[in-house]
Order: structure tokens, then sequence, then C-alpha cells
């Protein structure tokens, strides 16, 4: 038991520290738990047979479709027409988000619209960042509304199954999740504009000189501007561009004089706007682009947000071979709350970084992972629309026959997704991108977690402590306090490791107290996927944190209220629903 709690506060740290990255955490933890003997080499491996992770797995590489689709756009321009207000945009956003996410994976569902929310935003000039929060959290609170809606939901209901429980219905959740829509729905509608600040977009931020973006050039040797002082180089006369700094060697100047010397193989660091960056290229300055950025190849600027479980994520620009890989040249960096300066092929890469690229023709075929999300670029390649709409049907049946028939819902996405196949909808290719390996291994290591709580007795003694405390105020209470609890651990570490750790908990306290399962199951799953107060709790939260150019406190102070909401309403509606009242 103590080396589980060991094990539990080393994740605690390594995950909010972000020293290591999620997925190396668990295997740590999970490595250390076999070693001990506190799990079976069996236990550690039986979440990757796991029924409810494989359909994560398939509603990723399914709801992968949608996103390629004209078909949402044509969707996106009706819904949204005649809206000029942010709080009619919220509110239909809301209207159409939370119901869509009920049934797709809401992390592609959010990567589709940001790139609308900024296109409407500059149209009717209004701030993203009025509308980037409200968005993931539209997503989040429909995802909450049915078992398929969200990862966390599934995982929770996988946990239940492994325990030898009944796997949770589809609609289990629509009691505490719809009402929650309306709810949340009303605030955002009503308080987003009031509440969140408006932000220029990192596009934006390039109009006012110094921000976080920076692009590196070198001087060549035969550079006519070498042993000129930066004035005499005009270099202090650039339209778009203004030099921050000079590295040489391994010395950096800043800021720089306007009779400085410039020398062969100088670095310098220039912030400026988008369109202006290949003036940084003419032939009379004689520099060069990072990583041979030739501007006849690469001509097209992109901007892209780093998803959460990228594998970029901790590594060196110049160790990723962008280039190679993507057709796509890294020119800057914009990161929220820090100034990243120096050589950009030395910046390691972090989640929510958001990246300005110059890219090639083959971008779009290359860049169709989950590696980031796009802001703004040229088209993608499209599906054609009578197969999404085929694909969008083909799930929602799915969903349908599930709830009404013995034929699972793996069974049935499965056909979806062969159909996909055949029909050239997906390619073998797309297929394997669209499935995130990162995910399914913090996944199926939480589910061992969970596990080993329950086998070293440490999720019975907490249960035991807990309801000593606790039991005097009644089942309501303990089921608000178990909710508040795993929302903590979310919001500060992850949170499918939060539903991992107290999953065996909630299920201990109500087998002692004798009360029925499922709301101490459910409450687990509503407590981590209802995730408002910080942008590293949930993965769409991450996404709009550095594109919006938002602050830890702009999560808290939109999020706290919400979640203040959830968990009184969704606890009184739980504790209604199941005779605890």
């Amino acid at each position: 038991m103590a080396l589980v709690f060991a094990v539990i506060i080393f994740l605690l740290v390594a995950l909010y520290s972000g020293k290591l990255r999620a997925e190396v955490s668990f295997f740590i933890a999970v490595t250390v738990l076999i070693i001990a003997g506190v799990l079976s080499p069996s236990e550690a491996l039986a979440g990757f047979a796991n029924e409810q992770l494989a359909v994560i797995m398939l509603l990723l590489v399914i709801s992968d479709i949608i996103r390629k689709t004209d078909v949402i756009n044509l969707v996106f321009n009706q819904l949204f027409r005649g809206t000029k207000t942010v709080s009619g945009f919220v509110f239909r956003m809301v209207a159409f988000v939370a119901p869509t996410s009920a049934f797709f994976n809401n992390t592609p569902l959010v990567a589709m619209m940001m790139p609308y929310v900024y296109s409407w935003s500059k149209k009717n000039k209004i701030s993203p960042s009025k509308l980037l929060i409200p968005l993931s959290y539209a997503a989040i609170l429909g995802g909450c509304m049915t078992l398929v809606g969200t990862s966390t939901n599934l995982v929770v209901n996988g946990m239940a199954v492994d325990a030898g429980f009944n796997s949770l219905n589809i609609f289990d959740f629509a009691w505490v999740g719809f009402p929650m829509v309306l709810v949340g729905g009303i605030y955002l509608a009503l308080f987003s504009d009031k509440i969140l600040p408006s932000h220029k977009d990192a596009m934006d931020d390039f109009k006012d000189g110094w921000r976080e973006y920076f692009v590196e050039t070198e001087i060549e040797a035969n550079s006519p501007i070498v042993g000129k002082s930066v004035s005499e180089a005009g270099l202090r006369n650039l339209s778009g561009n203004f030099l921050v700094e000079i590295i040489r060697k391994t010395a950096v100047i800043t800021p720089v004089s306007p009779e400085h010397i410039l020398r062969a193989n100088d670095k310098l660091i220039f912030t400026g706007e988008t369109s202006s960056i290949p003036e940084l290229s003419k032939p009379e300055l004689g520099l060069s682009l990072p990583k041979e950025c030739i501007a006849s190849e690469l001509s097209d600027v992109v901007e892209v947000v780093v998803s959460h479980n990228s594998w970029l994520i901790g590594r060196r620009v110049k160790n990723t071979h962008f280039r190679g890989k993507y057709d796509a040249a890294i020119v800057a960096i914009h990161r929220n709350g820090a100034k990243i300066s120096g050589k950009i092929g030395s910046v390691v890469i972090q989640a929510g970084d958001v990246l300005l690229l110059f890219a090639g023709r083959d971008f779009d075929i290359r860049a169709t992972g989950n590696e980031f999300y796009v802001i703004s670029k040229k088209e993608n390649k499209k599906v054609d629309a009578k197969k999404a709409v085929m694909v969008i049907a083909g799930v929602l049946l799915s969903v349908v026959v599930s709830a009404n028939t013995a034929l699972s819902l793996f069974s049935c996405l499965l056909v979806v997704l062969a159909i996909s196949f055949f029909t050239k909808t997906l390619t073998g290719s797309e297929i394997k991108r669209g499935i995130n390996l990162n995910m399914m291994l913090i996944m199926a290591f939480g589910l061992a977690l969970g596990k080993a709580m329950s086998n070293s007795g440490a999720a019975e003694f907490i249960a035991n402590n807990i309801l000593k405390v606790a039991e005097p105020f009644g089942p309501v209470a303990i089921l608000g306090m178990v909710f508040l609890v795993t929302n903590l651990l979310a919001s500060y570490m992850t949170n499918l490791a939060a539903v991992a750790i107290i999953f065996p908990i909630s299920v201990g306290i109500a087998q002692s107290m004798n009360l029925p399962l499922e709301p101490f199951i459910m409450i687990v799953a509503f407590g981590g996927a209802a995730n408002f107060i910080t942008p590293i709790g949930y993965q769409t939260n991450l996404m709009v944190y550095g594109s919006g150019g938002y602050s830890f406190n702009d999560f808290m102070k939109i999020g706290l209220p919400l979640t203040i909401l959830y968990i009184v309403i969704g606890t009184l509606l739980m504790s209604w629903r199941y005779g605890l009242m």
C-alpha cells in the first residue's frame, strides 16, 4: 500500500510539473508496480484488450473523416448566418457543438471548428479569445451527455466492466449531461463576452512589434552586409520585421544597437508580420532562413497548435526533422506567457505551442495525423460529401443499434470503419495515423493503476477514512466530495490519471455503505471530464490555450463558476435519479 501511494505521488508530481511525458510517467509507474509484485504482467497488460479502449480508438479514426469534409463548413455557414455578437455566436455554437460531441470525439471536433472561429472573428472584428474557451467548454459539456461522448466516460466504464460490474448504457449520462448543457450554454452565452479577455490572436500580434514570435536567420559568409553596422545594412528600416537580438557563437547580444557591426554566421532573431517574413530572404541582405526554408518552395504561411499528446513534445526543433516529415519549416514559435528567444532550432517544443510554418505543396498530404491542429492554412484535400454523410449516419446508427440490441458498439463501429475503407473514404495509412498510441498507453496503464489500487488495499483504506469523516453528512455530500476531489485531480494532472485513482475509492465507498454503484461510477466520470478551471486538465482546453493567448487565470475566471454549477447541480440530479436524497 505504501508503494502504491508513493507511485501516485510520483504521478502527481510528474504530470503536474510536465517534466515527463504522460505516457512515460504511467509506464514508469506500472513498471515499478509489476517489479514489486503489486500487479501481475497480465493485469498490467489487460487494459490493451479492453473493449472500451478499442471503441475510443475507432471513434478517433472515424471522427477524422468529419474533419476533412466540406459538409461541416456548409453547416457552419448556415448555422451562423446573420450572427454578429459574441453571445449570439456562443449560443449557436453550443447548440451545434454540444450534441455533436455527444456522439463524435470532441478533440477533432474542436480542431475542425477552430479555423472557422478565427475566420468569423476576423470578419466581425471580434477577438477569437472571446470564443475559443466557450468552444472547448461546449465540446466538454456535450461529451458528458453520453457514454461515447468523451474518452473519460468510456475509460471509467471500462474500469467498471473489468471490476465485474455491468456496463453502463449509452444514455445513462444524459440525466446529468443534458441539463448541464442547457445550464452551461446559457452561462457561456451570457458571460463569455463579459469575463473573457479580448486578446489579439497570434497573427495580429505581429503588427504590434515585440511579441513571443521569433524568426531566426543567419548571415551567409558572402553576404553584402558582413562588416556593416545594423543601420548601414538597412536592418532598422525593414517594413514588417524588427531585429530583436544577435546570437554570435555562445554570446547573445540584446538589445541590438544600430551601430553594432555584423559578422558572417551571426544568427539574427527578428519579430515581424507574417506577410513580411519573405523580405528577410532578399538577395541584398544575404540572410538564410532556417532549415533550407526557400520561399519559392515553401510559400504558404500555416499556423498550427501542438496537440497534448504529440510526439513533438519534449523534442528540440532541430531534432524533429520537420521539413522532411511535413514539407514545412518552423520559422516562428509562440508560447503563451513566455518569450522564446535564442536559436529556434534549440527550442524544446511544448504542448499548446503555436508554430508558424512555411509550407510546401505536400504539407496537406503529410500533415494528417494528430501531432498538431491547424488554426489557419490553405484548404485540405476534402472528403467526398456523400461519403462523409454516410459515415456520420453510420456512427449515429451504430449508437442506436448498440443501445437497443445485443450488438456491441465496438462491432457496429468496426463495420462503419470497414465500409469507410472499402469506399476509399479512409486509406490504410490514414487509419494507421488516426490510432493515437500515446493515448492508448495512458488509458491502458491507467486501468492497470486502478487495479493496483484495489490489489494493494489502498482504495479500501482511503474509502474507509473518507467514510469516517463524511458519513455523518449523508450520501449526497459524499457523492459531491467524490466529484470535487476527482475534478481537482483532473484539473492539475490529467483526467485519465484522476479517474484511475478515484474510481476504486468511489466504488469502495458505495459498497461499504450498501449504496447503488451506478452514481458512484458515473460521478467519477463527470468529475474527470467536466474540466473547466485549468488548460492542462483536458485536451481541448490545451488546444485553445496557446492559440487564444490565454493565461491560467482566464480559465479560472470563467471556469470556476461553471465548475461549481456542475458539481452542485450534477450531484443533486444524480442523487435524485438514484434515490440517494
